[in-house]
């Protein structure tokens, strides 16, 4: 493995020495049963300390190479190779060897400079103490020139600002190969040309290759070379002060017009005549770097020259002393109690959610309460001495039948309605939970964080919601309208309703590519509880049957039925069957539903599903 840190023995390799290496690299999707090339035969090699473009025309695939070189998009024909090893197959990237600077913001608005960057640490790099870790953090900031400014929140932060704590969150792991996807879009052009100003410093520090995808064409003499893509393919590779030459224009700015006057395969043959020469300069360009003192490269201790023979007199050079151990990621533990803490910090400062959060907790259980009356009337019993006046006993009859009525469909509401809100409150709890955050945690995967450690802290987080919202529920009613039953058994179910609603909204935003698609899916199945549970109308018995193992509400509230007391669950039976002949069905169902919510979120979490 290949982390950060030069080693102690720094000298000046063959100038062609390649570390980055792509050989006819190909990709192709399938769109409407035919498969569309989207990279074509891209080869190219990129030494140590280099500095690249990647630029071209919207569509022409920059940022597709781009994914390809991290491993996102699998080749599907060609090699890619880092340091001799084939990556194609012998595995991908270390974690600690690349980073990825998406086009999107990977931090998290309501935290700090200091708090994001030390959140990235703590997820990425396993550290002895604090002061070590102190330390990486303060080099990261001062590095992107985010020192003066740790304390500011990211949602103030400028866009230029923004891009450094990008960069800041990746250079916390050393990476070696760093690549970058739009970071100067949408910038002012001084932000632009200081980012590009810190890009080119950064590969100048410890030999780090640094690849760039934009689309504008300003700046270029910063870097070292420029790949110009035409419609998957390469049209050019070479230094930037041969690009206006090779395409026969005036400026930079007609290099895409000119570009749309061939078709890519005309560009690419042409390429491949032209490509040797322009590669001696690339390797002319660097040699010279390189002895100027410009370009410091670090070299593994014991390699020898290029052609595999040392001068006369010259005896092999020591190996390299006190380089760094490689790195290595924190363990499950360390990366759950980050998230977690990083989750509660996060809620805290988002006052929307503390005050929806706050007003579902008072709000809904007053509203439970403003029907209890009902559900506390008397039920009168029948008369232990036979009546002997016939209409006197129709009448008995029908009173005491009436107030079972009364009371039954009451108790029976009652219960359904807790349920039934809080399910509501479980859909509110996770339905965005995942979905709302998945580019920054897909991002955080490709670091190196464990989805076993996101989904842990995303279930201990949610737990304490879901215990909260349930219990005070259960003893909010009960204290201003007794429940008139087995009190804890009806908690039991409350909170086993809500946490498994809570769990198949969190499966569902773990499955689901946007927040709306799953707030809205998660929305349809709270509205879909009440009437296919069978507790306001039976339903039919073959729909019944059907729909009943798949309905959290009908387990919650049939359950808390069967806890009622004799009489008054003797008055619910009266206006409704709920079906059930023991307790232990409804525990296994809820249990059964939050178990195969678990293991559908997990499968959510794991598999990459990266824009």
């Amino acid at each position: 493995m290949h982390c950060g840190g030069p080693p102690a023995t720094l000298r000046l390799p063959n100038p062609s020495a390649t570390v980055l290496e792509l050989k006819d690299v190909s990709f192709t999707i399938r769109q409407d049963r035919e498969e569309v090339p989207l990279l074509e035969g891209i080869s190219i090699r990129v030494p140590t300390g280099h500095f690249m473009a990647i630029v071209g025309p919207s569509g022409c695939g920059k940022t597709t190479l781009l994914k390809t070189i991290a491993g996102l998009n699998p080749e599907s024909a060609g090699a890619l190779l880092w340091d001799g090893r084939n990556l194609s197959a012998e595995g991908d990237f270390e974690p600690s060897e690349i980073g990825y600077v998406p086009q999107f913001s990977i931090a998290y608005d309501q935290l700090t400079v200091d708090e994001s960057v030390e959140a990235a640490t703590r997820l990425r790099v396993r550290t002895r103490d604090t002061a070590e870790l102190d330390l990486r953090i303060d080099r990261v900031l001062e590095e992107t020139g985010l020192s003066a400014i740790g304390d500011r929140q990211v949602k103030v932060l400028s866009g230029g600002q923004k891009r450094r704590l990008g960069l800041a969150m990746e250079l916390v792991s050393d990476p070696k190969l760093l690549l970058c996807d739009e970071v100067t879009s949408g910038l002012d052009p001084r932000s632009e040309r200081e980012i590009i100003h810190l890009l080119h410093d950064l590969s100048r520090k410890d030999g780090r290759i640094v690849l760039v995808v934009t689309h504008s064409l300003a700046h270029l003499e910063l870097y070292d070379s420029i790949l110009v893509l035409h419609e998957g393919r390469v049209a050019f590779h070479g230094p930037p002060e041969k690009l206006t030459h090779y395409f026969s224009v005036h400026d930079t700015e007609a290099v895409y017009p000119r570009l749309a006057t061939q078709a890519s395969e005309r560009w690419h043959s042409s390429w491949q005549k032209h490509r040797a020469s322009y590669q001696k300069m690339l390797d002319h360009n660097r040699a010279s770097l390189l002895a100027s003192g410009q370009l410091l490269v670090p070299v593994p201790a014991r390699s020898a020259p290029a052609d595999g023979e040392l001068p006369a007199g010259q005896a092999e050079p020591p190996p390299a002393r006190g380089a760094p151990a490689p790195l290595q990621l924190p363990g499950f533990f360390s990366q759950f109690a980050t998230l977690l803490a990083r989750r509660w910090r996060i809620f805290f400062r988002d006052r929307g959610q503390v005050f929806l959060q706050l007003a579902i907790l008072l709000c809904f259980p007053i509203l439970v309460t403003l029907f209890s009356d009902k559900a506390s009337g008397n039920i009168r019993r029948f008369s232990d001495t036979r009546q002997t006046d016939i209409a006197a006993e129709i009448q008995e009859q029908q009173s005491v039948r009436g107030d079972q009525a009364k009371v039954g469909a009451a108790v029976s509401g009652i219960i359904m309605f807790q349920v039934v809100l809080l399910s509501l409150m479980g859909s509110n709890n996770s339905a965005r939970e995942i979905a709302g955050e998945r580019p920054i945690y897909e991002k955080e995967k490709f670091g190196g964080l464990r989805p076993s450690a996101y989904l842990a802290s995303k279930v201990a987080f949610l737990a304490f919601l879901v215990g909260t919202q349930s219990l005070w529920m259960a003893f909010f009613v009960n204290f201003f309208g007794t429940f008139r039953g087995d009190f804890v058994q009806h908690a039991g179910y409350l909170l086993l309703v809500n946490a498994a609603m809570t769990c198949i909204c969190l499966a569902i935003s773990a499955l689901m590519r946007t927040a709306e698609q799953a707030s809205l899916l998660s929305i349809y199945l709270v509205g879909f509880q009440l009437p296919l549970s069978g507790a306001v109308l039976a339903l039919p018995e073959k729909i019944e049957g059907f729909t009943r193992p798949f309905i959290s509400a009908y387990w919650a509230w049939s359950g808390s039925v069967e806890a009622l007391q004799t009489q008054v669950h003797d008055a619910v039976q009266s206006v409704i069957d709920t079906g059930l002949s023991a307790q232990s069905g409804c525990l296994y169902a809820l249990g059964a539903h939050i178990a195969v919510a678990l293991l559908a979120a997990w499968a959510g979490v794991s598999r990459p599903q990266w824009d």
